[in-house]
């Protein structure tokens, strides 16, 4: 995949490098050559350049790429104004970094589809939520293996995990699975709740919109997902 990462600070210098050693094509971005220079030889490619610029944003590649993740985190201007750039020029996926609460409010109101709390997420974990296609969330236990939230793929609903055989044909243990339940208030007012159904069984009906937690090793994981999208 394509990505672009606009603030080689701290987390977006480390999020481009682990996607660049995933095998994918990342044009790392930032104002301050220094940093740019301090990346050149662990990204795909580095540039030095103003995002705040309109101009200079239109000669980006935008088109041809899957993800623009801003992760300016010192300049909360900068910050919201290259986001809404981006967001004027229609790219894909869109996601930023938010710095305060109030912050998150304006990016929401921008329009962007995620929001990054690098405070709160490490790097680690956004490379495999960004390389690994419907995954909602994930925890690494080691270097080889992981617990992940994925999307239940379409071809496994109204089937029950005994049918779809994660244990035998891909060597993964079902935790449990998450659904997304309607309550209603004390006023008779109904919202969506998120609902973890405890320990899974083999006779669980998977259903649109669950998600799995599912413990396996990275390379059982990724080849779970990519056969399944």
């Amino acid at each position: 995949m394509k990505y672009i990462i606009i603030g080689l600070g701290n987390f977006g210098a480390s999020l481009a490098q682990k996607l660049t050693e995933e095998g994918n094509e990342v044009i790392g971005i930032d104002r301050n050559m220094t940093k740019v220079d301090a990346n050149k030889e662990k990204v795909s490619h580095t540039i030095c350049m103003d995002s705040t610029d309109e101009f200079t944003v239109a000669g980006l590649p935008l088109k041809e790429t899957d993800i623009v993740l801003v992760a300016i985190g010192e300049d909360q201007g900068a910050n919201i104004m290259t986001t809404a750039i981006l967001k004027n020029f229609g790219v894909k996926r869109l996601i930023s970094r938010a710095i305060n609460p109030l912050h998150e409010k304006v990016l929401q109101a921008i329009g962007v589809d995620e929001i990054v709390h690098p405070e709160e997420e490490t790097a680690e974990r956004w490379a495999k939520k960004l390389c690994l296609h419907n995954v909602v969330d994930s925890f690494e236990l080691n270097d080889d293996y992981s617990i992940i939230e994925a999307k239940v793929p379409v071809d496994y609903v109204g089937k029950t995990v005994r049918e779809v055989g994660f244990r035998k044909e891909f060597n993964l243990l079902v935790l449990t699975i998450i659904k997304k339940v309607e309550v209603k208030s004390n006023l008779g007012k109904t919202k969506i709740e998120t609902q973890i159904q405890g320990v899974a069984s083999a006779d669980n009906i998977l259903e649109p919109n669950d998600i799995l937690a599912l413990y396996g090793s990275n390379k059982d994981l990724q080849t779970f997902l990519k056969k399944k999208m």
